[in-house]
């Protein structure tokens, strides 16, 4: 079965009536069964439905109708946690060290990166917490059942299993339910099953109890929208027995785990830790051994600790990623969660649903067909902008009766409506009664329709019809009494006819006009006549034979087709079966969900960066391969064809086998909830970082379970919205590229400025560490340390972090998962940066002393050469792939800006009096400089030197290798 087993321990919902192990067995099975059987299960009455005092009662014991929560921590706690990370706990330890100095400045600044941190962890949990909440929303406030015969009105949170209930148009379903009468029903259910199409119900089917979740016709679910017809159906489940209650349910079971950035930044910090703890104690011991005084050498041994451990990282790293999502906002993505930038960037595999996400949700219609004359009308989705082309050349409707005949049925034999910002745009539409206005499949349950948009009120297919019309500029008018043709009569389609009949009065006043829009081989099969070169003739066999063929060319392309035909009516015609007779055959219209207008070229780009993409949907396989073909998902994978698994397949196979079977497909149809979670948990299994792209409620578990959930903002639902970590505000698939390469771009900067940070902590801890094993004086003092540690580690690191993206960023294959910190050789190129920094600042300090004899100015060139030694390393870090010379200086100008107001901030401690005393330095002379400029540019000299070495003996051993 389909469903997860009910929980262990479940209380009996009908204690005494004897069926409660039948009530187990056929637990989400219900559409296994007949309406009599589904009564006699729930003991309730198809007729009357539940007494008031039943409904009470089983109220009391099942509790009310509505998805409840887990207990939550509380917002205290959740907080306190945000202080439990080791890197944090490093950083509080770091500020009462440099309390114990007498460095409040420095140990208020440290305080208040932690803070900052705490209180940006504190609000993403709280905004994830947030997911069931909407999920909530989605009920229903009210509902019509029968209770004791009569029908009345209860709250929705009050409905019970065995209510008999009422729905309509418009109606939002409170509850699961086994529908048990029905007439022309139509449900809305893309946000639960993915279908771009509302569900055909029908109460007299049963089915068999593998069926898949958009295959129970005889069902409704909560949180879904009617948008024809009427009905009855019995509850079968409530709260979170729903099919959104165990939605909920796999929400709140999924665990939160560390990104690879927040893995790597946390091994990072222990690593960096141990090793700057034992090197400054190892300077301490060897200077107090050594002769040196005990106080100097532990003040001197801690400063260096602070110095050290790159307390700036997690600023620098939260900074990167705040600048990042504000870029990324500026290109329509808006991320929830910071470390979701990074995830992006090292993402493998994208799983995106196809409808509302490839596809536009926006039935269009494409192609007529009028008895062999393909018309191409152009335009995509509801707005109604667009050309009818014939054999290459535009047409006008208005000078072509075949083609105005063919719109004109579409637009009258309909129910939808053409709207604009919310407003019915056709103000002579017929609105029949039933028809009052309500969530329609353009926006959707749960979502959102912003300013000028244009949508479909009522059947998408109709829609397109309507759509397709107005951009042949025909509305509905004519010369009855009130300006309009007047409706007379409707036969609803049913699935069992397979057509639709509207009958308006003829304009001229002698009868009736028939209007039929349905099945290809139906509406032919009622056809006496056809309509070809603007006469009519008798149909004849090879008419029919060759309309189906076309028709059944049309639907391989992924088209769904209707064929359009009339009747001419006489006066005081009867409104039978027999209108459906005689039809004469106009036309066939093909329509289609179209792909967004960048996917193709979009899935192009993130293949060429590595990026596989994954169609997952609840819609059919044939549809999906339809699309999956035209975006040409698999091209230039090597694995020709598209393959399609559906979820009846799905379920039988074994998390091993699907674990291998995810590696060769590129489309998964007919999915559920469940299935689009195994298929993201499988790819994880593989090592793959995933991001799932989704709209709907049913997406919800899978796009929190991904490494990386990315969510619709136009015609996403909240639920979904709130389970993921970025929002797309355009609902463009382009725009999760855009997001890859910014998250590839922000990556690359963080690793940036660890090298720059390293390499100059590096730096520091060597000159010190050189000093005291060769019985050197110490060439800086503690202050000097701590504000290298501030001028280096603040203003330029931070520019790294904004600097633009590397032109090659999406032509590079994703970063391995587990891929380190230090990998691709940053850390030899941290190391031997450090020992070029530290042996030229010991040079330059050896020199100074010997010229001027003076350890105070010896200091001062050292303090200073390190420093400038820094500033000019920096520009080294720009890029890993490409040398010093070949990036253009002007284009971070904020990094020019950073290195000048740095410098600056070293020249104040060396020529105001003020504070020369503080750091210990004395005013540079000429010679001084030269020293300076001389030493700190041979320790850049030496990076570029050794980044020639490097790439020369990796082109050596790869040359010994082929």
């Amino acid at each position: 079965m389909c469903g997860a087993p009910a929980a262990a321990g479940r209380r009996d919902r009908f204690p005494g009536t004897g069926v409660s192990e039948l009530r187990e067995r056929t637990e989400h099975t219900w559409h296994s069964l007949g309406p009599s059987a589904v009564a006699s299960i729930l003991k309730t009455s198809l007729v009357t439905g539940l007494s008031s005092r039943e409904a009470e009662r089983r109220l009391d014991r099942d509790g009310p109708n509505e998805i409840r929560q887990v207990k939550k921590a509380s917002a205290l706690k959740m907080l306190l946690d945000q202080f439990s990370d080791f890197m944090v706990l490093v950083l509080i330890a770091a500020a009462g060290v440099s309390i114990a100095l007498g460095e409040m400045g420095d140990a208020l600044a440290i305080l208040a990166i932690v803070t900052l941190n705490a209180v940006l962890g504190f609000v993403q949990e709280y905004r994830a917490e947030r997911s069931l909440e909407a999920l909530k929303q989605l009920a229903a406030p009210s509902a019509r059942v029968i209770r004791d015969g009569t029908p009345v009105e209860v709250k929705a949170r009050e409905v019970v299993p065995g209510d008999l209930l009422l729905i309509e148009v418009g109606d939002r379903i409170p509850a699961d339910a086994r529908l048990v009468e029905h007439m022309a029903l139509e449900v809305e259910e893309s946000a639960l099953s993915g279908e771009s199409l509302p569900a055909t119900k029908r109460s007299d089917d049963i089915l068999t109890a593998a069926s898949a979740l958009g295959d129970r016709r005889n069902m409704v679910f909560m949180g879904t929208v009617v948008t024809r017809g009427h009905g009855k159906a019995v509850v079968v489940a409530t709260g979170m027995d729903t099919e959104i209650g165990r939605i909920a349910h796999l929400i709140q079971e999924d665990r939160d785990e560390l990104t690879p950035l927040q893995q790597r930044l946390e091994h990072l910090g222990r690593t960096l830790v141990f090793i700057c703890v034992g090197l400054c104690a190892f300077v301490s011991i060897a200077g107090i051994l050594r002769g040196e005084g005990v106080l100097e050498m532990f003040l001197a041994g801690v400063s260096l600790a602070v110095a050290a451990i790159p307390e700036g990282l997690p600023a620098v790293v939260t900074i990167a990623l705040a600048l990042g999502v504000q870029r990324m906002s500026r290109r329509n993505a808006i991320v929830r969660q910071l470390p979701a930038v990074e995830t992006l960037g090292c993402t493998t595999v994208i799983c995106s649903d196809k409808t509302g996400t490839l596809t536009r949700n926006q039935m269009t219609l494409t192609e007529l067909d009028l008895a062999g004359r393909v018309i191409e009308v152009t335009g995509t989705g509801y707005t109604p902008r667009g050309q009818f082309i014939e054999a290459g050349r535009p047409i006008d409707p208005s000078r072509d009766d075949h083609l105005a005949l063919a719109l004109k049925i579409g637009l009258y034999c309909n129910n939808a409506r053409l709207m604009h910002d919310g407003r019915v745009v056709d103000p002579g539409a017929v609105m029949r009664p039933q028809q009052r206005p309500g969530p329609g499949p353009g926006p959707g349950p749960g979502r959102r329709a912003p300013a000028d948009r244009w949508d479909v009120l009522g059947d998408p297919t109709e829609g397109a019809l309507v759509v397709a019309a107005a951009k042949a500029g025909i509305v509905r008018n004519g010369s009855g009494a009130t300006g309009r043709p007047r409706l007379l009569h409707e036969v609803p389609f049913d699935s069992d006819r397979k057509m639709m009949t509207t009958i308006y009065e003829d304009p001229s006043g002698v009868g009736a006009l028939a209007y039929v829009k349905g099945a290809p081989e139906v509406v032919a099969g009622v056809s006496s006549s056809i309509l070809v070169a603007g006469r009519v003739r008798t149909m004849t066999y090879h008419d029919r034979d060759l309309l189906l063929a076309r028709s059944t060319q049309m639907a391989a392309r992924g088209l769904r087709v209707l064929a359009l035909a009339y009747r001419e009516l006489p006066r005081g015609f009867r409104p039978d079966g027999s209108v459906e007779t005689n039809l004469t055959f106009v036309g066939l219209a093909g329509m289609v969900d179209p792909p967004r207008e960048d996917v193709k070229r979009a899935i192009r780009t993130a293949r060429s960066a590595g990026v596989r993409t994954i169609m997952v949907t609840g819609d059919h396989a044939g549809t999906a391969l339809a699309v999956a073909r035209a975006l040409d998902l698999t091209a230039g994978d090597g694995r020709g064809d598209v393959r399609a698994i559906a979820g009846a397949e799905l379920d039988r196979m074994t998390d091993d086998a699907l674990g291998k079977a995810v590696a060769a497909t590129q489309v998964f149809a007919r999915v559920s909830p469940e299935h689009k979670l195994r298929i993201v948990q499988a790819l994880k299994g593989q090592g793959h970082i995933v991001a799932m792209t989704g709209d709907g409620v049913n997406d919800a578990p899978a796009v929190k379970e991904a490494d990386i959930g990315v969510a619709m903002g136009m015609s996403g639902t909240d639920v979904t919205r709130e389970a993921a970590a970025m929002v797309l505000a355009d609902d463009n698939y382009a725009t999760i590229v855009a997001a890859v390469e910014e998250g590839r771009a922000i990556y690359d900067n963080i690793r940036k400025f660890i090298r720059y940070l390293l390499a100059c902590n590096a730096g520091e801890v060597l000159t010190m560490l050189i000093a005291v094993l060769v019985g050197l004086p110490l060439p800086l003092v503690p202050m000097q340390i701590l504000w290298m540690n501030l001028v280096t580690d603040g203003l330029p690191a931070i520019a790294l972090g904004i600097d633009p993206v590397d032109p090659d960023v999406m032509t590079r294959k994703p970063r391995r998962p587990k891929e380190g910190v230090f990998s691709k050789g940053l850390g030899i190129k941290i190391a031997s940066q450090g020992v070029f920094i530290g042996l030229c600042t010991i040079a330059a300090f050896l020199v100074s002393l010997f010229l001027h004899a003076d350890l105070t100015r010896a200091r001062t060139v050292a303090f200073t050469s390190l420093v400038m030694a820094q500033l000019f390393y920096v520009f080294h870090c720009r890029s890993e792939y490409r040398s010093i010379a070949e990036i253009n200086p002007w284009s971070n100008p904020y990094l020019l800006g950073a290195v000048l107001v740095s410098a600056a901030m070293q020249l104040s401690v060396i020529y105001l009096p003020g504070v020369q005393g503080v750091f210990h330095t004395t005013a540079l002379g000429c010679i001084d400089w030269l020293l300076v400029l001389v030493f700190s540019g041979w320790s850049s000299a030496l990076a570029v030197v050794a980044r020639r070495a490097r790439r020369a003996i990796l082109r050596r051993m790869s040359i010994v290798r082929a």
